[in-house]
Order: C-alpha cells, then sequence, then structure tokens
C-alpha cells in the first residue's frame, strides 16, 4: 500500500533534494481538504534543502485540494499537472513553484529512465 500524502510530507519531504534545480528558492503551503477540515503543510525550499512544517503561513504559492487528490499525487498515480487541468486543485501565486513541487513526489510506480525504455547504453553524465 502507498503512503498518504501527509505521511510523504512528513517522512520523505524533508531534506536534500539533488534533483532539484539549484536555483529554485521559494515557499509553498499545501492545503489539504478533508470533510470540513483543512490540514495545512507548509514548504520551504533554499536551493536543493526543503523544510516541512505544519502551518497555515502566507506562501509564495498555495496548493488546495481533497486530501484524495494530494493521497493519488503521493501515490504517483496522478500527475499534478493533469490534476490542475482536471481542476481537481487550485493554485495561486507562482506557478514556477508548482513544477518543483512536482518533483517531490514520487513518479508512477512502473515508472523507468526514457534512455532506459529507449535501449541506450548509457545516460548523459554517466561513467
Amino acid at each position: 500500500m502507498s503512503a498518504s500524502a501527509a505521511e510523504h510530507l512528513a517522512r520523505g519531504a524533508a531534506g536534500r533534494h539533488p534533483e532539484l534545480p539549484e536555483t529554485t528558492s521559494g515557499t509553498i503551503r499545501l492545503d489539504l481538504r478533508d470533510g470540513g477540515h483543512t490540514e495545512h503543510w507548509y514548504l520551504t525550499i533554499d536551493r536543493q534543502d526543503v523544510q516541512v512544517a505544519r502551518l497555515a503561513e502566507e506562501a509564495e504559492l498555495v496548493v488546495r485540494a481533497d486530501r484524495e487528490v494530494f493521497d493519488r499525487i503521493a501515490a504517483g498515480r496522478l500527475h499534478l499537472a493533469a490534476a490542475l487541468l482536471r481542476n481537481d486543485l487550485t493554485v495561486q501565486g507562482n506557478l514556477k513553484l508548482l513544477m518543483t513541487l512536482r518533483r517531490l513526489f514520487p513518479g508512477p510506480p512502473d515508472a523507468r529512465h526514457p534512455r532506459d525504455v529507449a535501449g541506450f547504453p548509457y545516460r548523459v553524465g554517466a561513467r
């Protein structure tokens, strides 16, 4: 069984993320709605370091959705951009940070690197 969004944020989102661009910095607040209750998660990104807190502070990007939508994203079954296009989530603020947020959540469980699929014997930068 896959982790929920709250479990992923609490255990896996904080720390160093080498896959993030070194120039990215900003704040993101995730508002997970569950019935009449909203759970707030606040991410501070400073280059490749991410800090996670449970705050309802103002942020450069605010992403709102039902908990179930965030759970599907955390399980790799829903892409952030697809959820945005279907109006499953709403965003307010710096959309560049939305693509950064996408990198903090796992991809589909059966995803493979495109070079592996194409049969390339090496990856760029690999020796």
